[in-house]
């Protein structure tokens, strides 16, 4: 028994089946004798005895709980403070515990793995179960691993609470793992960390200025490296401002000739009622009144702090709506795919010649395989009837129930025209590259598009992977900055003379392999802890899941 089932300093001496699923071990101790805790002097003389009872690792799927008989003994030493002390079994159980030490360790690793509540509904099938509470005690009661000195450092934010509370992630980059979780992003907090590891010789970061400045802070000797994957995404931001203040301006734009195509997906969405055409107009009365109260307060010289409190909107959209030179219109939004996809090569060959019976035609699809109603094929029929239907309602009153609402050639939102901006051509659609060309008419949307997309392929072509030498020098770089801190654009200057106060940083992310890339890994693992606790942890247990996890 002792080799299939082994109990450190213990044998077995029989097993009692109590019910049908649960097992009791009578356990005695090996030893004769024991030391007293208070002096450590041994001691053979029993005083008297007790049986402890605590749970045990499961066999077979049965629950196993031990009847272990425990000695009470004698303290021979007079100067002693006890007179009789029970015996322990340090390998086994810990004193006054009501679970043997492998037991706790495996219920403890199944709670920093799944959580308190998803650990507690796993371990009842697995025969050793236990409540969410205890789970989490077990995990506060596990060791913090020992810190590492770690040279080469990332540090990133994540969110606790999004857009209330943030805490920030070290990551070292030599070791690939967790070295600390920060309970918040700000300069001090982070400083204070730095100046307790002066070992940092590289410092990766986003281009946040609370992260620049506790590494000038706590790090002076420290090189800053700005990652790389965030660059782009500042090009691809700064794009996008400008699209929003300039969109109203570029959708009078005629439009670009596309090259044909068969008409493999719907590119507008159906007609809309007269109904709902007044809804969205209303709407669209209250947002204008609204952007047109935001510019009146920017062009006073109010902050925008101040205007956003006091009308109570986002400040995202405060800022939009201060720098827009007109109201921004909702872009046209492209339908998603249908179940009429398959079928519009063969209705619009039908619509050529001359077919407008949109049940006759829902019949010939339907015999076809399509399995939605006639209701699609009649909106889809009607912005191209060439005479009212003969089953229209009405037919003589004048005047179409339906409205689309758009023009005929929408133009793409903003952040759409700006990822377009920062694509490689191979990765252009034609429909994507006729958009391009569409705003390229503009003179200053040509410069900005120009210079975002040539930042983008100047931080492309000089990344560093590991293994690689690092470059001496960006040259490119140093170019398109002078370029585009004269280029006349407001946005693209001021993009451009932050990453000139940022430039050793910047530089640093041109010519070396270190990047944030295992920053936002750690904090997508960050974030599924989180959500294993509903989002509802606080921030130590957060941190010893994080710092524990494998």
């Amino acid at each position: 028994m002792e080799t299939l089932y082994s109990l450190p300093g213990c044998r077995v001496e029989r097993v009692i089946r109590a019910g049908s699923e649960d097992v009791v071990l009578v356990v005695h101790p090996e030893g004769t004798g024991a030391r007293c805790p208070s002096c450590q002097t041994p001691s053979n003389s029993v005083h008297s005895s007790y049986v402890r009872h605590p749970d045990d690792l499961s066999s077979a799927g049965s629950a196993v709980k031990l009847a272990v008989l425990v000695r009470r003994f004698f303290c021979r030493n007079a100067q002693c403070p006890r007179r009789t002390f029970a015996e322990r079994l340090p390998r086994l159980l810990s004193p006054q515990a009501r679970r043997t030490r492998r037991l706790a360790t495996a219920q403890c690793a199944v709670a920093l793995a799944a959580g308190a509540e998803a650990g507690s509904r796993l371990l009842k099938p697995l025969a050793m179960p236990t409540s969410a509470d205890t789970l989490l005690r077990l995990i506060r009661r596990v060791p913090l691993p020992a810190p590492r000195n770690s040279r080469v450092v990332g540090v990133d934010d994540w969110a606790l609470r999004k857009g209330r509370t943030y805490g920030s992630i070290l990551v070292g980059l030599e070791a690939h793992c967790v070295v600390n979780v920060l309970p918040d992003r700000s300069t001090p907090t982070l400083t204070a960390w730095l100046r307790r590891h002066p070992d940092i010789k590289v410092l990766s970061r986003d281009r946040s200025t609370e992260y620049a400045r506790a590494a000038a802070l706590g790090a002076p000797d420290a090189q800053q490296v700005a990652d790389r994957w965030h660059l782009p995404l500042n090009g691809r931001q700064m794009a996008e401002r400008w699209l929003e203040g300039a969109h109203s301006r570029l959708r009078a734009l005629p439009g670009v000739t596309r090259v044909s195509v068969s008409p493999a997906c719907r590119r507008t969405s159906f007609p809309r009622t007269h109904a709902e055409v007044r809804a969205r107009q209303e709407s669209r009365a209250k947002h204008v009144a609204t952007y047109e109260e935001v510019r009146r307060r920017s062009l006073a010289g109010e902050p925008l702090a101040r205007i956003h409190r006091a009308l109570r909107l986002a400040p995202s959209t405060v800022r939009k709506y201060a720098a827009a030179e007109a109201f921004p219109e909702l872009s046209a939004r492209v339908p998603g795919p249908s179940i009429l996809d398959p079928y519009l090569g063969y209705l619009t060959e039908r619509h050529a010649a001359a077919c407008e019976n949109a049940c006759a035609l829902w019949r010939e699809i339907r015999a076809q395989g399509f399995r939605g109603t006639s209701r699609q094929v009649h909106r889809w029929l009607q912005t191209r009837r060439t005479a009212p239907a003969h089953t229209r309602p009405r037919a003589d009153s004048g005047g179409d129930w339906w409205s689309t609402g758009r023009s005929s050639d929408p133009l793409a939102a903003p952040k759409q025209l700006a990822w377009l901006c920062v694509k490689t051509p191979s990765e252009l659609t034609l429909d994507d590259a006729a958009t391009l060309a569409r705003i390229r008419q503009d003179k200053e949307a040509a410069r900005v598009m120009k210079l975002t997309q040539r930042f983008c392929e100047v931080v492309r072509a000089q990344g560093v992977t590991h293994g690689a030498r690092p470059r001496k020098s960006c040259r490119t770089f140093e170019v398109w900055l002078g370029e585009a801190r004269h280029c006349g654009v407001r946005a693209v200057e001021t993009f451009a003379e932050g990453l000139k106060q940022d430039g050793e940083a910047v530089r640093a992310a041109l010519t070396t392999p270190w990047s944030n890339a295992q920053s936002e890994g750690q904090i997508t693992k960050l974030k599924l802890l989180k959500r294993q606790m509903y989002g509802r942890t606080s921030f130590d247990l957060l941190r010893r899941r994080v710092l524990l996890a494998v």
